[in-house]
Formats: C-alpha cells, structure tokens, sequence
C-alpha cells in the first residue's frame, strides 16, 4: 500500500508509441504529476513502428527518449533458451510476447539507475499478463524501483477511453474505432488483441496480418532451407552464418511468403480469464520445428523424455513473467547440459502454411541404419525381446493373477 500513496517524481516509462503509452505518456505528466517522464523503447524489432518515435514523444511530454537496440539480446539470451528447451505455453503458443517483455523491462530497469529515476510505468492493463511480467523482472533486478501503472490507477476504464482522450488532446494514435485491436511486434511474433477479435467465433480479417501471406496465396512451388544448428542453437540457414537475429529475421522472410506461422488462440491468463489472442510467428514456428526434430537425431530417449516433461513448467513460467526466477534458471541449467551434442543440419520443406521435415543429418546423431535395419545386424539379438517384454509385463501379469 506504501507504493501507491507515494509519489514519484522521476519516472521511465516502456513507451511503444501506441495507443496506451501514448496517453500514459501525456496522463504522468498532466494528472499524475511526475516532474519529469523519460521514454524508454526497447527496439526487439518491431520495424517501421519505431519511425518517428523521438518526436512523438518529446511532443507528448517526454524529456527524451531513450531507443535500445535489444534485437541481438532479445534472441540470443531469451529466444534462443527457449528454443532448447522447446517451450511451448498450452501446446500451441510460442511466447512471443512472454520472451520479449524480460529483456524490456531488463534495460528499463538499467536506465532507471543511470538517470536516477524512482520509478518505471509500463501501459499493460489491470488483467493483462504484461503487468505481471514487467513487475516481477523489476522486482527480481531492482529492490527500491517504485512500479508506476496507470492502468491500476486512473478514471480510464476501456480502449474507447483512451481514443476519446487522445482525440481531445490531439495525441495521434496507431488504432481507429473501427479497428480498435492492440498489437505488439517483435522478432518472434506479432500479436493483435482486443476490439473486434474480443469474439472468439469471429474469423480475423485478412488485411490484419503483417508478417504472412494467406496461405491461399503461397506461392504453388514448395520452399526447402535447411537450418544447421550448434549446441541447441540455429547458427546458419542454407549454409549460411548469421547472427541470431539476422538468423531468424531470415527465417521469418521464408515462412511468412509461405503462410506459416498464423495461430488463433484462446489461452488462460495468469491473472485468471481467458483471452483470445491471433498471432504470427513465421520464423518461430519453423526453428522450433527444426529443433526438435535435430533432437530426435542426437538426445538419448530418457534425455528427451525428461525435457518433454519440464516443458510445460518451463513455458508457464515464462508465461507467467518468471524469467528471472531460480527455478527457471536451474530448468535453464538441466536443459543446456543436454544440449552440447544437438549440432547438424535440418532439412524443411514449407507449402501453402505448412512446414515438414523431410531431412536431417548429424555428426552427433544417435542413429544408425546398421543397429534400426530389419536385415541382420552385430548389436542386437532378437531373442532377447522375449524376456524383456517378460519383465515389462511382470506387473501386468500380477495384477491379473490376484484380481482376475
């Protein structure tokens, strides 16, 4: 309660330009009462959405703002882990936004402490996922930052709200009533929600989608790329070497002129309700492809099986914002050490939306034709089956003997 009744003076804001930091930029100053507003964004590749942004801001009531190159970081220290651990919220969602927030909200933190600010505001809502996120990787990097989050504390309660607030103090803002959805750009993904995607039975227009083509528009001749990968990591696509985030700006240019990557989701909150979210990500879906068919090649089947059953608790906690949990780490931990022999080359195919593996090679790999052939072989005696099977099904023949 100490925080809420405390004023802060100097603040650093997340600022995107859209529509919530937008008037959260102008509201700080004009009824919340900062004395001075820093804007902070986190370039983690969202495009031309940052042209302009300087201006914008200083104009909304920033001192200045502060533009981070993150792209490099955002892929290789937050994407690239979880893609070794093959981390997958609710079977389907990729984290795109999950992954993007802690590297944010990472040199939000820094940026404070070297203009000694006393706080940091984010725009995410009272029920959204962001809050949560934002908060705890402040809490976990800084001790003493206050967390400003006008949602929680202004008269404003809807999006309509704040069209009608930026109508009346001349803000420009990215959204209209027709099309009131929010989004959020990255590397990984792009998200839309909200307005007219609220209702999960409507089918989202096709002029929404920025990263893919309709996959009834792909082109009619198949794409093949291979991805090599070195310890876990995508380290070249055909042969050639890039850096992560030249690495999966490339993949996403091949997946998105072939229509994959497109995900309409209902996913459970956090916080506690449900929401509908559509989503791209073109290049995530096909490196996270590659990558666990590069382990069905190289990890033992036991390795395979224990990743298979942390993933889940790995990918809520990065759903749920605990990027810089222990527990996370020490998952983090388990997961590098399986893979130092996931290294070699995947062969994928991508059609009209779809994306197959049709190839894959290792140094490292696991697997020999001389020991899976059905022709006779110097490794295994099919006679021993029998008594494995035996000693299998021992339990099994119990159980019927006692119960009938």
């Amino acid at each position: 309660m100490a925080n809420k009744q405390k004023k802060a003076k100097k603040i650093v804001l997340a600022y995107s330009g859209g529509l919530d930091t937008s008037i959260i930029l102008k509201w700080l100053r004009e009824e919340y009462g900062a004395e001075e507003v820093i804007a902070f964004t986190a370039d983690v590749g969202q495009g031309e959405e940052l042209d302009g942004l300087e201006e914008k801001a200083l104009k909304t009531g920033a001192s200045k703002l502060y533009l981070s190159d993150l792209k490099e970081e955002f892929v290789r220290d937050f994407v690239f882990p979880a893609v070794r651990a093959n981390a997958v919220y609710e079977g389907q969602y990729l984290l795109g936004t999950s992954l993007a927030r802690p590297v944010i909200a990472k040199r939000m933190v820094e940026i404070a402490r070297a203009e000694g600010a006393d706080a940091v505001a984010h725009g995410a809502t009272g029920k959204g996922n962001d809050q949560v996120r934002f908060e705890l990787t402040t809490m976990a990097l800084d001790k003493d930052l206050m967390t400003v989050a006008p949602w929680r504390e202004w008269s404003l309660t809807s999006r309509t709200d704040l069209i009608n607030f930026a109508e009346k103090h001349g803000i420009p803002i990215p959204v209209t009533r027709a099309k009131p959805y929010s989004t959020d750009r990255n590397l990984l993904h792009i998200s839309f929600e909200g307005g007219i995607l609220e209702d999960p039975w409507q089918e989202p227009d096709e002029d929404m989608f920025v990263l893919t083509v309709s996959p009834e528009k792909a082109p009619d001749k198949p794409t093949y790329l291979e991805i090599e990968f070195k310890g876990g990591d995508a380290v070249a696509v055909d042969g050639q070497k890039m850096t992560p985030a030249a690495l999966l700006a490339r993949l996403n240019t091949l997946a998105g002129a072939n229509g994959i990557g497109r995900l309409d989701l209902v996913e459970s909150r956090y916080v506690g309700m449900k929401c509908r979210g559509v989503y791209e990500t073109p290049g995530g879906t096909i490196l996270w492809l590659a990558h666990r068919n590069m382990e069905t090649l190289t990890l033992d089947r036991e390795a395979i099986n224990l990743k298979d059953s942390l993933m889940p608790k790995y990918a809520a906690l990065v759903y749920n914002g605990f990027w810089y949990s222990p527990e996370r780490e020490a998952l983090q931990a388990l997961v590098d050490q399986t893979q130092a022999r996931v290294n070699g080359v995947v062969r994928l195919k991508l059609y009209k939306g779809g994306a197959s593996v049709v190839g894959r090679r290792s140094a490292d790999s696991l697997y020999h034709d001389a020991y899976a052939t059905f022709e006779t072989d110097g490794v295994y005696n099919q006679a021993d089956a029998a008594g494995f099977i035996r000693c299998s099904g021992l339990r099994l023949r119990i159980q019927k003997l006692l119960r009938g």
